[in-house]
């Protein structure tokens, strides 16, 4: 308890800095200062029914929540579905990929963790249930839904060794928040074990709900319309989710080996930086056109910027092959499943801790493989686009591997359901 105090004190402390990051993002989306007071807990939104509540903090999450949210709509048809978000980029994805299904499905912002404002989200809500895609621990959130008897779970849940240390130095805080969890369905043995170290009692492996998204058929007919802009015998290099620290050197390397006929296909991780990124290929001297533009590559563009939200299963499909961003600085790498999906060859770089399961495995069916630095990574991609037989196995393999792992959603339905069934919430403030 004291713990926890002082935890809230630390959030009313920090509530002017929070007001400041938030104006400070604005200067790039300037969404980031809309719908403020749902941050506190005030909302207008309206559910009907009984509320089904899922927590996708952003564009990673909302979109690997798809496959559960259908299942969760399909076997409870009498229930809404609340999706909560923490960024505009989150949220701006839910309205992309379940607008259709308003006014059943609606997305407001979680508030920040104080006890009061969580209060007033559960009495304006009152959701039967409420569950957190991947990792998002928040202790006042769940103290707030075990004094209601709300059920919280936590799905598709991973935590690295490096997040497992970082969780193990808040002490009681970290332990009594995943103690009071009341379900969480883990992506590998290895996460679920360093949960229940860190004090989780109700863990079952589930595996990775990411497996089961299927690539939309419009997103591939788009990728093949992206191939025949490009030229349907010119090979494509794909730079996929890149981040800060990363484009510098990339771009670097890509204009020294690679020949001109080579087209790079540049797609950064959030939309916020596209202007800086390509204010970057000017400064390297490369000839730049943007997706967003919608008009024919030509021939002598050497970078053609993804500037665009939601299509990243085109460019994989458009792609030869793909280095995969967040990898090559210490910043965890990001998800190869969707390049595999569409049978796209993956070259990761050193850093792959938030993914290490998934890219091993990736790796030890050679779907992907490994290389120390950018220009090992860009040297790898293209002997692998001078070897189609090679690139056609890889493909292949990666096609079979994310077909292998299916089946997360359905096992994440039976950990569920029994919470369901018996949920009996109060409002916050209702006796017993």
């Amino acid at each position: 308890m004291i713990l926890r105090n002082l935890y809230t004190a630390v959030w009313y402390v920090a509530a002017p800095l929070i007001g400041l990051r938030l104006a400070w993002r604005a200067r790039r989306q300037p969404e980031y200062l809309q719908h403020l007071g749902e941050r506190v807990g005030g909302y207008t939104t309206q559910m009907a029914g009984p509320v089904i509540w899922l927590h996708a903090v952003s564009v990673g999450e909302t979109r690997a929540c798809a496959p559960l949210l259908h299942a969760l709509l399909e076997a409870h048809p009498d229930h809404s579905l609340l999706l909560t978000h923490m960024t505009p980029t989150g949220r701006a994805t839910a309205a992309e990929l379940f607008g259709e299904l308003a006014p059943r499905v609606q997305s407001v912002y979680l508030p920040y963790d104080t006890p009061w404002a969580v209060a007033r989200f559960l009495r304006h809500f009152h959701p039967r249930i409420g569950i957190l895609m991947e990792t998002e621990l928040w202790p006042n959130l769940i103290e707030g839904c075990r004094n209601t008897g709300t059920p919280l779970a936590m799905v598709n849940a991973r935590l690295s060794a490096r997040s497992a240390r970082g969780y193990g130095r808040l002490g009681a805080l970290a332990r009594k928040a995943f103690a009071h969890l009341s379900a969480i369905g883990a992506q590998t043995e290895a996460d679920g074990q360093r949960m229940s170290a860190l004090g989780a009692r109700y863990v079952m492996v589930t595996g990775n709900i990411k497996f089961d998204i299927t690539p939309p058929p419009a997103m591939l007919a788009l990728g093949a319309d992206f191939r025949n802009r490009f030229g349907p015998e010119r090979r494509v290099l794909l730079a996929a989710s890149t981040r800060e620290g990363e484009e510098g050197p990339l771009l670097e390397a890509f204009g020294r080996l690679c020949p001109p006929d080579v087209l790079l296909v540049l797609v950064p991780r959030h939309p916020q930086r596209f202007d800086e990124v390509a204010k970057l290929v000017k400064r390297a001297g490369l000839s730049l056109q943007k997706r967003s533009k919608d008009v024919p590559v030509m021939a002598e563009t050497r970078v053609w910027l993804g500037d665009s939200m939601g299509e990243m299963y085109a460019y994989y499909a458009a792609a030869g092959v793909a280095v995969i961003g967040g990898s090559w600085e210490k910043l965890g790498g990001q998800n190869p499943i969707e390049a595999s999906a569409v049978g796209c060859p993956v070259i990761l770089g050193p850093h792959t801790f938030n993914f290490s399961v998934v890219c091993e495995q990736a790796i030890e069916v050679d779907a992907a493989l490994r290389a120390d630095n950018i220009e090992n990574g860009i040297q790898a991609a293209l002997e692998i686009l001078d070897n189609p037989a090679r690139r056609k196995a890889m493909g292949e393999a990666g096609s079979r591997f994310a077909q292998s792992h299916r089946g997360a959603t359905g096992r994440t339905m039976d950990l569920l359901t029994p919470l369901l069934k018996t949920a009996q919430p109060r409002k916050p403030g209702q006796r017993e």
